[in-house]
């Protein structure tokens, strides 16, 4: 590896240092964090940040000896590394933590072990919270005097001890589409008294297993999970509240029409709300239910023809006066918008992301203005729909709100940077001890083709006017995800490419998120056709204006739906793509999960040729151009399977191609192997594409 790559993998694509994970707490006054102590140190500690003084102060530091692991934590639960995969968190130590209801407690595992700290106590050490076993998302109450966890797929208390039946059932933690495709990564929550339980239960019997065994070391056992394939069953989730006498009252509410619980939690003592949607994601209902009888009611109902899009945040939600707070799209699909009771509170000009919460007495929100790559923080009336801004410059602009005070993070080109902002006009920042940025990025944005879809072109920094330059496409392409964003830290390793003499196009086709609910719905019942059609189509069009793209030089790479779009674009399109590498593809989303899938392309009993269209498998006696493929054979979301079945339908076929497979590696290609991939798929590009070009490092 040259040095940008080492430099990359020993930082974590330079997220080691950067604080991450903040939480308010007591009153706003104490804003938590995680963050390690240098660019180069993995292992995540607990700090906390006075917003009164702006003081730092550590709390709880994994290579302490108070850990009893001499220093450095034990292995992680299986429970807690397959959470850990869900939410794409590759840090190491605290993984992340929970504050008890006045926010000066928080409680976290480590190694499957409990600890809990107090921000008033900071120079006493972590104390450890007794467990049954190995434990995984403990939760404190909200006093802090009992702490909630999972162990062995039961529900536990201390004090206190097992609270959950043991019925053969998982109880605490979320499912698989919960946390993968539904924004819910937990599964447990105390009522405000600190007194009874909300937990889901989940039933996974009827569900498949997944089995993985590493090649490498033969001598260990296989390792399975329940995993819900589209068209088959999902798991079965229920909601119980568990009461300290042993009382359980189950929520009741049609889960055969509604069976995904995509959010809940309890609004007082005496109601808990949930969101819950049905199969194809067609309609979403917030419920308001009764914990003493465990009767629900409706509040409110988001329906669309195709499909609710989750990628909107903080809602459905009640107001503080009582009227609902709902996703609506604009007439023609224009713009993603608010609406309160029924009626629309903003309107085309105005692309909403995120609800974050009220501030003096408004809505905050994050939403999209100008260009699709950048995003502005905003407070909007909900009486008028009055718009004032509160972060508005270059870039992307983010909030968190506690209790009057804000945290405002801002990522531009010239790195990321996070403000406390307090109710009474002090600011404050906490420290930010990651590598900086190796690249001041800014790549050239433009909206291309008759659907002005937006792309990015980076250029060699020491590029010529007048040379060509072989082209490489990386996208991702697929739903639920933007690449074309002003974040500084995506544009990294694609400033790299570019610099070792290649012209990096990204294109976010219509599918991707962000743009309109017009521009995403467009991959409704098929993913393949609009994927590639908007990805070569951009990719003419940025040629026409940007003459040292040479066309006879295309080739494409990518990762998970970017591998898929890679891998199909040599198979479907051999006379615009030369070479693809093609890493994590889905080639047959037949064997994709349920949730995902189905919100897309509809059931496979009722679609099977929308399935078939979008499968890769078939084309692989067509292929005719050199194709990468990568897989990592840990990976629990799109399982090797989906490589080693195209790679044995082109073997097959008797069709040429090169086979990477990472023993132990998962899908978030963790520890440096992307890194080592990408020095893989250079050699790969320069060697299908053209001459070596020595380019600036």
């Amino acid at each position: 590896m040259d040095d940008f790559l080492r430099l990359s993998a020993s930082t974590a694509r330079f997220t080691h240092g950067a604080p991450r994970a903040f939480s308010f707490g007591d009153d706003g006054r104490l804003l938590w964090f995680l963050r390690s102590t240098s660019p180069t140190d993995p292992v995540d500690s607990l700090w906390v940040l006075d917003t009164t003084t702006g003081t730092e102060t550590l709390l709880a530091d994994p290579a302490a000896p108070w850990t009893g692991h001499g220093g450095l934590p034990g292995p992680l639960p299986l429970a807690e590394r397959r959470l850990r995969e869900r939410t794409r968190l590759v840090a190491a130590g605290i993984g992340g933590y929970a504050l008890s209801g006045d926010g000066r407690r928080a409680v976290f595992a480590l190694g499957g072990r409990l600890y809990g700290v107090r921000a008033d106590q900071p120079a006493r050490l972590p104390e450890e919270i007794p467990a049954a076993g190995p434990a995984v998302d403990p939760r404190p109450n909200a006093d802090g005097s009992r702490t909630a966890y999972v162990s062995g797929e039961a529900l536990h208390v201390t004090p206190g001890g097992r609270v959950s039946p043991a019925d053969g059932a998982c109880w605490g933690l979320a499912e698989f589409a919960a946390a993968e495709e539904l924004g819910r990564s937990r599964g447990h929550w105390w009522s405000p008294d600190g007194v009874t339980l909300l937990a889901a239960r989940v039933d996974e019997s009827a569900l498949p297993r997944r089995w993985f065994t590493d090649p490498a070391r033969p001598e260990l056992p296989g390792e399975d999970f329940a995993y819900p394939e589209a068209g088959g069953p999902n798991a079965h989730v229920e909601l119980w509240v568990l009461g300290p006498d042993g009382a359980r009252t189950r929520l009741e509410w049609d889960a055969g029409t509604f069976p995904y619980v995509s959010d809940a939690g309890w609004e007082t003592a005496q109601e808990i709300l949930l969101t819950v949607q049905d199969r194809l994601q067609r309609t979403v209902l917030l419920l308001s239910a009764d914990p003493g009888t465990g009767r629900t009611r409706e509040l409110s109902r988001t329906t669309h023809p195709r499909w609710v899009d989750p990628l909107l945040p903080g809602t459905p939600a009640r107001l503080p006066d009582g009227r609902m707070l709902t996703a609506a799209d604009t007439p023609g699909g224009a713009a993603r918008a608010l609406a309160v009771d029924g009626a629309l509170l903003t309107g085309d000009g105005v692309q909403v992301r995120a609800v974050a919460g009220v501030h003096e007495g408004r809505l905050l929100i994050e939403a999209g203005l100008r260009d699709p790559a950048e995003q502005q923080v905003l407070l909007l009336d909900p009486d008028t729909g009055a718009l004032t801004p509160l972060a508005d410059g270059p870039g992307v602009h983010s909030v968190l709100a506690g209790s009057g005070n804000l945290l405002l993070t801002t990522a531009d080109a010239d790195g990321v940077r996070h403000t406390v902002r307090t109710a009474d006009g002090r600011e404050s920042r906490p420290a930010d001890l990651s590598q900086p940025l190796p690249y001041r990025v800014e790549p050239l944005l433009e909206r291309v083709t008759e659907h002005a879809v937006p792309t990015a072109l980076v250029l060699p920094r020491d590029h010529v006017r007048g040379t060509p330059l072989p082209v490489l496409m990386d996208s991702y392409g697929g739903p639920g995800m933007q690449d074309v964003r002003a974040e500084p830290r995506r544009w990294q390793h694609r400033q790299w490419w570019a610099d070792q003499g290649f012209a990096v196009v990204t294109v976010d086709n219509r599918g991707t998120a962000y743009v309109s609910p017009a521009h995403t719905h467009a991959m409704y019942r098929g993913f393949s056709g609009v994927t590639l059609e908007d990805q070569v189509a951009a990719l003419h069009a940025l040629a026409a204006r940007h003459p040292d793209l040479d066309l006879g030089r295309v080739g494409i790479r990518g990762w998970s739906y970017g591998g898929y779009l890679s891998a199909m674009a040599v198979l479907r399109r051999p006379d615009v793509f030369h070479a693809a590498a093609a890493g994590a593809a889905p080639t047959d989303f037949r064997y994709y999960d349920t949730a995902y899938t189905e919100r897309y392309l509809g059931l496979p009993q009722e679609n099977p040729e929308v399935y078939e269209r979008d499968s890769l498998i078939p084309d692989a006696p067509a292929l005719s151009r050199p194709l990468l493929l990568v897989t990592g054979l840990a990976d629990d979301n799109v399982h090797p399977s989906h490589t080693l079945r195209l790679s044995r339908a082109l073997t097959d076929a008797g069709r040429p191609h090169q086979l990477l497979a990472l023993p132990g590696v998962t899908h978030m290609t963790p520890g440096g192997v992307r890194e080592k991939v990408m020095a893989l798929e250079l050699e790969f590009f320069r060697r299908e594409l053209g001459p070596r070009r020595t380019g600036r490092r």
